[in-house]
């Protein structure tokens, strides 16, 4: 472990975590994330962000590249922020540090946020991102997914409607997603104590925000317990330590019972997204230089030099 990185993990548990414990409404947790993100969450050199046209009833995209990018082939990430935070502003970073390492371009949805717009809103939301990118002549072969924390969740469940319609994306990156909303996982009680920043005692409040009348073991919205149909390769990362460690080792198990190659990475002790810490940490530009080594070898383009030039 890095000093960066065990100044960040003390940081995480004595003020982020302290403060998901107390956090009341999700307008603080809103605010908390625009703040924590502006400060931390940093962009490399080069980086350009614009807005992505498409018409209703597309959420706003955001298109983020940084260096030279592929013409063609392009990742739609979707953010993490547990439904009710986060947005194509707070992540752009995270886009652009892949951006860079990978020489791909980044989109990201702007979609609805619980709990104004529970279950189903954001699904909705990024099956229409999903549309109008294969509706600007991209083919599902030039698409791959990306999703952090809650994102990784609506990325898994596009990927399974998309299965369904016959439809199957390059890959899938997934950092740390939340696959259970039942909390059946055995990391979300062994390592309760040791996560670094979620407090895994606030799931059911969670679940009343964002599920919109779901149960927690329907499979559109808990992902571990959907059907896939020849699911695209997938790399997961997430750390030993996390609650939700084990929502990513059991979804990778069901992809694989699908037919699927689905590779995990464990690091071993690193708060949740550490990846989106960017230049930062070392851990961080680690994890995202193999997440981008993995899009370039799923998209069939050489590999790039580490430096992400």
């Amino acid at each position: 472990m890095s000093r960066r990185l065990a100044v960040v993990n003390a940081l995480c548990r004595a003020l982020a975590r302290r403060r998901l414990e107390r956090v009341a409404t999700p307008a603080q947790v809103r605010r908390d994330f625009a703040l924590f993100a502006a400060l931390l969450f940093r962009s490399p050199p080069g980086t350009r962000v614009a807005p992505l046209r498409a018409p209703p009833p597309c959420p706003p995209l955001v298109r983020v590249v940084c260096g030279a990018a592929d013409a063609r082939r392009t990742v739609l990430w979707i953010h993490g922020g547990g439904f009710i935070s986060g947005s194509p502003r707070t992540h752009r970073g995270l886009a652009a540090w892949l951006a860079r390492l990978s020489g791909l371009a980044v989109v990201l949805p702007d979609y609805r946020l619980a709990p104004e717009h529970p279950f189903p809103a954001p699904q909705e939301d990024c099956a229409a991102a999903w549309n109008a990118l294969r509706a600007q002549g991209l083919a599902p072969g030039e698409i791959a997914l990306g999703g952090d924390s809650a994102g990784g969740c609506l990325a898994l469940g596009l990927m399974a409607a998309l299965g369904r319609r016959g439809e199957t994306p390059a890959a899938a990156v997934l950092f740390s997603p939340l696959t259970d909303f039942t909390g059946s996982g055995g990391s979300m009680r062994e390592n309760a104590a040791r996560d670094r920043l979620l407090p895994a005692g606030r799931l059911g409040e969670l679940r009343d925000l964002v599920l919109g009348g779901l149960a927690p073991d329907d499979p559109r919205a808990s992902p571990l317990f959907e059907t896939f149909h020849s699911p695209p390769p997938v790399l997961f990362q997430v750390s030993q330590t996390e609650i939700l460690r084990d929502d990513s080792l059991r979804m990778a198990e069901r992809l694989r019972a699908s037919g699927g190659a689905a590779q995990v990475e464990l690091w071993p002790d690193a708060p949740h997204v550490w990846q989106a810490l960017g230049g930062a940490l070392p851990e961080s530009r680690a994890a995202l230089a193999a997440a981008a080594a993995f899009l370039r070898r799923a998209f069939s383009l050489p590999a790039r030099s580490t430096g992400g030039s």
